[in-house]
């Protein structure tokens, strides 16, 4: 993802100045670390996220096998609806957080151009920036399958349990 240098610096507006001194660069500096922290906080509310869709499906599969061992199976098929959506929403806020954390990460490699050291991006270097998959694999990547097992696993719930003969019968009326 390039980052648009026009955004992401401020021209001066005609006459006026930003000093060019120790000023400028400890307001650099400063604003560095506060976005660097905003960064790490899409992580967390990235990792909050996770772990509720991970704790309501698993809520909502508990239930169903709660209801099948005292033999409610009527409607377990709408769980199953409601847990395939629930997926499908997941999948898409990993999605979202990953190409935020993306941007995130760009506009932080961009700053540190202009500070005496780059970590984050040396870092990136370090593991190939992610081109090598034996120094580093995108979280994003792995995250991304816990939605599909949790998917696959409400469509047998709903193949299982969904009224076919009721359905069949209406369609032949």
């Amino acid at each position: 993802m390039a980052i648009d240098h026009s955004t992401l610096w401020n021209e001066i507006p005609e006459g006026q100045t930003y000093p060019h001194n120790e000023k400028w660069y400890s307001h650099l500096l400063d604003q560095y670390k506060m976005y660097v922290e905003m960064a790490d906080r899409i992580s967390q509310r990235r990792t909050t996220a996770n772990s509720y869709f991970l704790s309501v499906n698993t809520a909502i599969l508990a239930f169903v096998g709660y209801l099948t061992s005292k033999d409610s199976v009527d409607f377990l098929w709408l769980l199953a609806v409601a847990g395939g959506t629930l997926t499908i929403l997941w999948y898409s806020i990993i999605i979202a957080y990953r190409n935020l954390n993306t941007a995130k990460w760009g506009v932080v490699h961009e700053i540190e151009k202009r500070l005496p050291i780059s970590p984050y991006d040396a870092e990136w270097e370090a593991v190939e920036r992610g081109t090598n998959s034996k120094l580093y694999r995108p979280i994003s990547e792995i995250e991304k399958g816990v939605p599909y097992v949790f998917f696959f696993l409400h469509c047998v719930v709903f193949l299982k349990s969904f009224p076919w003969p009721t359905v069949k019968y209406w369609l032949n009326c």
